[in-house]
């Protein structure tokens, strides 16, 4: 069996998850309500605020999907419950990023200032300059709307100037040696 499949959910207080006929997981709490369909497949069982997902089949791909389909619902539970946050920091001579209205203006050392709209799902705030926080109940739309941005200006690998995650390690390429050698 998948370690990760036969884990049981624990729902918080205040976390509701109901599953339609069609194997489709509505799951709202605090933050607001997510849903997911769940392949027919795999049976979930809720049971005083425990949820066990089972599979009916031994097949791989089934078991592929067993703990799949549990680490999706977790992730909505923890997402309708806590959130979640990514934080992107950026580095260069005169770049800098401001939130006017519901877009995030950046200067990137380019011709023009880059605008990007805020998406359902996701809210985008702007402690410094020079700092992004990312946030929004599901998972995958904060991380990908983080990399969406970070995909505008990447980290140059001479000076490490560009959008990174904050606290990422970037490795930078050693420069030339003028005049090395020459006499």
């Amino acid at each position: 069996m998948s370690r990760i499949g036969r884990k049981e959910i624990i729902l918080p207080a205040g976390v509701n998850l109901e599953v339609s006929p069609k194997n489709e997981v509505t799951i709202s709490g605090p933050k607001g309500t997510l849903k997911q369909v769940v392949d027919n497949s795999i049976k979930i069982e809720n049971q005083n605020g425990k949820v066990q997902l089972k599979r009916n089949s031994d097949e791989k791909e089934i078991r592929a999907l067993h703990g799949l389909y549990r680490a999706l619902l977790a992730n909505n539970v923890e997402g309708v419950t806590n959130g979640f946050v990514k934080e992107l920091e950026i580095k260069g001579v005169g770049y800098k990023v401001s939130k006017q209205g519901t877009k995030l203006v950046m200067n990137l050392g380019l011709s023009h200032p880059v605008e990007v709209e805020e998406e359902d799902g996701v809210k985008i705030e702007c402690p410094s300059a020079t700092e992004i926080k990312i946030s929004g109940i599901d998972k995958q739309k904060v991380g990908q709307f983080a990399a969406k941005i970070r995909d505008i200006k990447p980290v140059e690998p001479y000076h490490g100037y560009g959008i990174r995650y904050k606290g990422e390690r970037v490795i930078t390429k050693v420069g030339k040696a003028a005049g090395k050698g020459k006499k």
